[in-house]
């Protein structure tokens, strides 16, 4: 387009009227999304090569591994296993017990949602913006919106995927939003991000607001974006201004924002369908 030529003025406009279309049409009208995906499908190699000298030094440690060692860490695991089944049949009680009061309540809810294993191979450069590709994508089942969680608690939502890969944006981004409420006492906020990896805020908080230092925020699920009960942040520090009718409130991820590797992909529960419930419905009238 910038060759010489007799009218290089009328080039140029052509450049930017064709760059103003495709700006428009990928903000308003959202037609490059299949555009971005191949794009991000042929670039799943360069993740790969990216991620490639940790596994290989993983590998690499591993081959020097002493006897004495493997067995510690037999033992640890071992030891852990026990703790976990333990936990694990004191969960699949209160488990039936929930989906049998579900079930009196005549409500769809389950009390596990499905999820699959994902890994993270890519970190977006940008400081602006908190962002980590996963090793997962539409082939896997992962859609844009999907809630993204670690070990400890809820890390983001997918924004982009790919074929092999996914977007993942972080609850720290600064164009990051929860609804949480506190599990103490259900009172109910938006948690954003502050462009901190370890540092939320929590807003429009009346001053009036039963809040302490050290409430568990979890995900209330309003909106349908996230599901409802996961651990997104503890209040860290709570400051009032003489005056003002809300309070600063700031809290701590606690998903491992920067260290975690392997993620949660969580998938929604599938929706009743009309028959299924009008049966119930159906029997429970014969019923009574």
């Amino acid at each position: 387009m910038f060759v010489q030529g007799p009218v290089p003025g009328f080039r140029l406009f052509l450049v930017i009227l064709a760059s103003a279309a495709l700006i428009v049409a990928d903000a308003r009208f959202d037609k490059l999304s299949p555009v971005r995906s191949t794009i991000a499908t042929g670039l799943a190699p360069v993740y790969w090569l990216g991620n490639a000298p940790y596994e290989f030094s993983d590998w690499f440690s591993g081959l020097f591994v002493s006897k004495e060692d493997l067995q510690q860490e037999n033992e640890d695991l071992r030891a852990r296993l026990l703790i976990l089944e333990r936990r694990a049949l004191k969960y699949a009680a209160l488990a039936s017990e929930n989906n049998e009061l579900r079930r009196l309540m005549n409500s769809s809810e389950v009390l596990d949602d499905r999820v699959i294993v994902g890994e993270v191979v890519g970190v977006s450069p940008d400081p602006f913006s908190h962002e980590v590709i996963i090793n997962k994508g539409l082939s896997d089942g992962v859609s844009p919106g999907q809630a993204i969680l670690d070990a400890h608690g809820l890390m983001g939502q997918v924004v982009q995927a790919s074929q092999i890969t996914s977007r993942v944006l972080l609850v720290s981004d600064s164009s990051h939003a929860v609804p949480v409420e506190a599990v103490r006492n259900g009172l109910r906020a938006v948690l954003l991000g502050t462009g901190d990896p370890d540092a939320l805020e929590l807003v429009h908080v009346p001053d009036t607001a039963d809040i302490r230092e050290g409430d568990l925020l979890v995900s209330s699920g309003l909106g349908g974006r996230f599901p409802r009960g996961y651990p997104v942040a503890e209040v860290s520090r709570i400051i009032k201004e003489p005056g003002e009718p809300f309070i600063s409130i700031q809290a701590t991820p606690k998903a491992e924002l920067n260290q975690s590797r392997l993620v949660l992909a969580v998938f929604p529960p599938e929706p009743v369908e009309p028959e299924e419930t009008a049966g119930q419905a159906t029997e429970s009238g014969e019923d009574g």
